[in-house]
């Protein structure tokens, strides 16, 4: 009998060991400005082939509504790893710069920090965009809320240590660029400290082969040309993946944050990918991110992972129109599909993305679900599957797609959506109906800010389901679904939470109604650096 106690203690040690090593790995990648219509799996009429991003639909779960918090990038980030909508937090309208202090506050959970409490080892490989504070030079400033001006690119001193980045929101390793690459500035980080020294002021090329444009011109590392980022960004993940493969296996699980700085501009695709699409540059610069995806995938298989490794692929926003829709629409090409906009935008071209979802272990192939979905599900949904508990005050914006993932229908779901575009303007989505506060996109299309019809209705609505192109404004014909929809969204952002649970606080006073300006156009052009 006094074997009980131990065989007791054993039968727990092995059922907490068959626990651990049944966690799955998690790789979440996220494209910069790669659009709904850019994959081939969701887009047939598609010009673009796209067999890696395919191969996760075949073998996964495609999810057909799923959206961005926003439609431009930084406050997407903060969404997906904080499971919080970015209009909670002081960032109310556009992006941070690449010299902009952190904007994630150092006591919100993230995703990074959960998993890591659950014994993940955690990294993060490519852009951040979130902010880092960097040593300020004495005297000099940098913008906090917005890309720095050209008078601010060189006031910092970059051989200092920039704190509060990628390591402190739970990452335990971090190697990538401060921002989108077209902001200085131009060199890798690893963990806190640039890898070379950015001691050169120059631009990059804007896109491959057009000598007449370029990025923002600053601190750029000797031999940085843009260029080797997807490729290092890619062989650093796979590198990675074959460090932590033993530890994975032995229960030791990993998370991956793979946000890619690819299509967005600069558009510069590797020589070996160039005229491949027979679109332009951007056709080619997402066939080599596809390809990047097909390394990581195969870097799985290589290491025996595949089975228990979640893989998430998805995009920041819609594609930009930098990727020049004009002469992709001439070649039969839509980057968003059958979806009225593109980035920046409140219609679903800015918002709508990609989500291919893949789990062998537990997820039936080849699925398809039309269940509304956000990126700032994924907090939740891993919470879920590794058993983490979620405090009052952390992902209030956060409903877990579990459920959705295993087939189990009756199960609670998101029921209802807040889109954000870059002007800040709001809209939200609750069953087929989606009520957008502006007369216009909110965005970069037409009718841009201020240059709507003097007529217009101050609102619109569109039935998702009839008009998926957002054609038909129905806000004068149905004013008892436009109050509803009003009063809901007001509700949600006063509670500080859309999901069950406590009241909480929005970090700044958020404005429901905004006087839209025009945005201020994007200068791609730069003289060319004569060093």
């Amino acid at each position: 009998m006094k074997c009980l106690p131990l065989l007791a203690f054993l039968g727990l040690a092995l059922t907490a060991t068959a626990s651990a090593a049944d966690k799955p790995n998690f790789i979440f990648i996220l494209c910069d400005d790669l659009g709904y219509g850019d994959v081939k799996c969701l887009n047939p009429e598609g010009k673009i082939p796209t067999p890696n991003m395919d191969r996760i639909a075949k073998e996964g779960i495609t999810f057909t509504d799923a959206h961005t918090p926003s439609s431009v990038c930084t406050p997407t980030r903060y969404g997906t790893l904080t499971g919080r909508y970015n209009w909670r937090s002081k960032l109310q309208k556009s992006v941070l710069g690449g010299l902009s202090p952190h904007l994630i506050d150092t006591d919100r959970l993230t995703v990074a920090s959960m998993l890591k409490a659950q014994g993940y080892h955690t990294a993060a490989i490519g852009k951040w965009h979130l902010g880092m504070d960097w040593k300020v030079k004495e005297g000099q400033t940098v913008s906090e809320l917005s890309i720095e001006s050209a008078d601010q690119a060189w006031s910092v001193d970059f051989t200092q240590p920039a704190k509060n980045g990628p390591n402190a929101a739970g990452f335990d390793y971090y190697f990538g660029i401060s921002a989108s690459l077209d902001m200085v500035p131009y060199c890798f980080i690893e963990n806190t400290r640039v890898t070379a020294q950015p001691t050169e002021d120059r631009a990059l090329e804007m896109v491959q082969g057009e000598s007449a444009r370029f990025t923002r011109k600053g601190p750029a590392a000797p031999g940085f040309t843009g260029y080797e980022v997807l490729p290092v960004l890619a062989e650093k993940t796979t590198s990675y993946i074959a460090e932590k493969a033993a530890d994975a296996k032995a229960g030791k699980p990993f998370f991956i944050y793979l946000p890619l700085a690819s299509p967005h501009t600069p558009i510069l695709p590797n020589p070996e990918w160039q005229g491949k699409s027979g679109l332009n540059q951007y056709g080619d610069f997402v066939m080599e991110t596809d390809d990047a995806v097909g390394r990581i995938l195969k870097a799985l298989d290589d290491n025996g992972l595949t089975e228990n490794t979640i893989v998430i692929f998805t995009s920041d926003n819609g594609c930009s129109p930098s990727a020049d829709y004009p002469a992709l629409l001439a070649k039969g090409h839509n980057p968003s599909g059958k979806l009225r906009g593109h980035k920046a935008d409140i219609y679903d071209g800015g918002h709508r993305v990609p989500f291919l979802v893949r789990w062998p272990a537990k997820i039936k192939p080849g699925q398809t679900t039309a269940q509304l979905t956000c990126l700032t599900d994924f907090t939740a949904t891993a919470a879920e599957i590794t058993g983490a508990t979620i405090p009052e005050n952390a992902a209030e914006d956060s409903f877990s797609f579990l459920p959705t993932l295993l087939g189990e229908t009756g199960k609670p779901a998101r029921p209802s959506l807040v889109h954000h575009s870059i002007q800040g303007i709001f809209a939200i989505r609750e069953g087929k109906w989606k009520l957008a506060l502006c007369p216009g996109s909110g965005g970069w299309s037409d009718p841009r800010p201020g240059t709507e019809p003097k007529d217009a209705p101050p609102v619109q609505l569109f039935d998702m389901e009839a008009d998926l192109g957002e054609k038909n404004n129905l806000a004068t014909q149905k004013p008892e679904i436009v109050a509803s929809l009003t009063k809901k969204l007001e509700t949600l952002i006063a509670n500080g939470r859309s999901t069950p649970g406590a009241n909480q606080s929005n970090d700044v006073p958020v404005e429901m109604w905004k006087k839209p300006e025009p945005p201020k156009k994007k200068n791609t052009k730069a003289k060319k650096d004569k060093k």
